[in-house]
């Protein structure tokens, strides 16, 4: 992409929806995480609770936040978009990954700490056995059990891989960090072998006393304490984390900042990172910072705030991502080797104290977003369709939203020839008034959704017979919003 005329138009784009922006700034939802000290704020929530659990520990389940869910099905669009919307469950607290079982079953992940086998034509999911110890603050914190992958030759040697916030040696007391675990499933009710094979460099939290030069209010703004190494909100938050395979069996992992926003430029921690790693956890030898003074090897990209999407295409071998931003900013990356993203030194939106993020909108070895939100939509997981039951969709963008107000549908983007953004759909499943945590294409080429509600839903939509005398409709018009 142009660096200039990138830069042209997100000033051109910020201009036009400030007073979008100014709109919403007073509805609940906007701000995605909460200023440090604000008690129970939660990120992407609009006001759940996001604290340090000091008086709920473990994970508990959640209540829902968003409507309640009849049980379908739904259908919606006309000509090649018309498509079905079916419940395979509605039993998972807060789901957030899904692994596609050969067969037919799949894995889920819930995020207070459990995983779940939902067998094919089943809609009651069975609760598996042998997980690690996992931390799981607060009901409304965003550690916990999080993304879900089968090994590429799963069918040979049975490895599930998953990731997880992990807790030091007194949970809640020390800090936490992100760790990817395997084990062997072999189709029953629990997983064997279960072991690390990566824990990050990311430990951060704990009950450490506060700094108190990292404390809010009086002079100063969110960027001086950013500059000082400062958190900007609890550490329980901002955790990332997605799984994504390439062609040479390499797993990509993503960290968020914890809150901590000059950690995503900090060389020597994982924080704030995308992660490339082998299936045992070793570094390969080509990753792009391997003998580089001062720098983690196992880091491939770098100054990223909270990554909640990652999706290999193994058509064009590219990596994508989609990032939150904090007021405004959420991102479609594509993601490349070596490269800096951005966080906290420029960015789309602002600051929670409203100031200008770090140098503003871009700069200099920046690598700019494909696609941005202003007003964020809490964007969350991402994926590209180049499935066979959905033609119209091939090579499109689909990332979920979970922003009271201004999200809570799945966002479909589409691009041009130049591999430039021209529209974006917003429509689909906004009449479900559901927070959408993932978005992923199946195996059978039907498209997968999990719902960020307790409970949660994993939903499947597929192509729907043409409404009696409705035209034909093609990709979403330019710039639809």
């Amino acid at each position: 992409m142009n660096r200039l005329s990138s830069l042209s138009a997100r000033v051109l784009a910020l201009v036009a929806a400030c007073a979008i922006f100014m709109m919403f700034a007073g509805i609940d939802g906007v701000a995605q995480q909460p200023p440090a000290g604000a008690g129970a704020a939660g990120q992407g929530r609009g006001g759940g609770g996001q604290g340090r659990g000091q008086q709920q520990q473990g994970c508990a389940p959640t209540r829902g936040r968003g409507a309640p869910l009849a049980d379908g099905p739904w259908e919606y669009g006309n000509g090649p978009n018309r498509y079905r919307v079916s419940v395979v469950t509605k039993a998972i607290d807060h789901p957030w990954g899904i692994a596609f079982v050969p067969g037919g079953d799949m894995l889920v992940t819930g995020r207070s700490g459990k995983m779940y086998v939902v067998r094919k034509g089943a809609s009651d999911p069975t609760e598996l056995s042998g997980l690690p110890q996992i931390l799981c603050e607060t009901p409304g914190a965003l550690g916990g059990l999080l993304d879900v992958s089968l090994h590429p030759k799963f069918a040979e040697n049975r490895l599930v891989y998953f990731v997880y916030s992990k807790p030091g040696a007194k949970a809640f007391e020390d800090p936490s960090t992100t760790a990817v675990a395997r084990g062997r499933w072999d189709g029953g009710s629990a997983l064997t072998d279960v072991k690390d094979v990566f824990v990050a460099d990311a430990w951060i939290g704990g009950s450490a006393a506060a700094n108190p030069a990292c404390g809010r209010g009086g002079s100063g703004d969110d960027n001086a304490r950013i500059a000082a190494g400062c958190s900007v909100g609890p550490t329980s938050g901002s955790y990332g984390a997605r799984l994504a395979w390439d062609k040479d069996g390499l797993l990509y992992v993503s960290l968020g900042d914890r809150n901590t926003p000059m950690k995503s430029q900090e060389p020597g921690t994982d924080i704030g990172k995308i992660l490339r790693i082998r299936d045992d956890g070793s570094i390969p030898k080509d990753n792009p910072f391997v003998g580089k003074a001062g720098w983690k090897p196992e880091i491939y990209s770098y100054g990223h705030r909270n990554p909640l999407g990652l999706w290999y295409r193994e058509s064009t071998g590219e990596l994508w991502s989609s990032e939150e931003g904090p007021q405004g900013g959420d991102e479609v990356n594509l993601i490349k080797a070596g490269k800096n993203y951005g966080w906290p030194l420029a960015g789309l939106g602002r600051n929670y104290d409203g100031s200008i993020i770090g140098k503003g909108f871009s700069g200099p070895d920046i690598e700019d977003p494909v696609a941005f939100w202003v007003p964020a939509i809490a964007i969350s997981g991402l994926s590209v369709y180049d499935g066979d039951k959905f033609p119209a969709w091939k090579g499109q963008v689909f990332v979920g939203a979970m922003r009271n107000g201004t999200g809570q549908f799945i966002a479909r983007v589409t691009f041009n020839a130049k591999g430039q953004a021209t529209g974006r759909d917003h429509t689909m499943l906004a009449d479900l008034r559901q927070r959408i945590r993932e978005v992923k294409p199946g195996p059978d080429g039907f498209i997968y959704v999990l719902t960020d509600e307790g409970p949660g839903a994993v939903l499947r939509i597929e192509p729907a017979p043409a409404a009696p005398g409705a035209p034909a409709a093609g990709a979403p018009p330019a710039g639809r919003q």
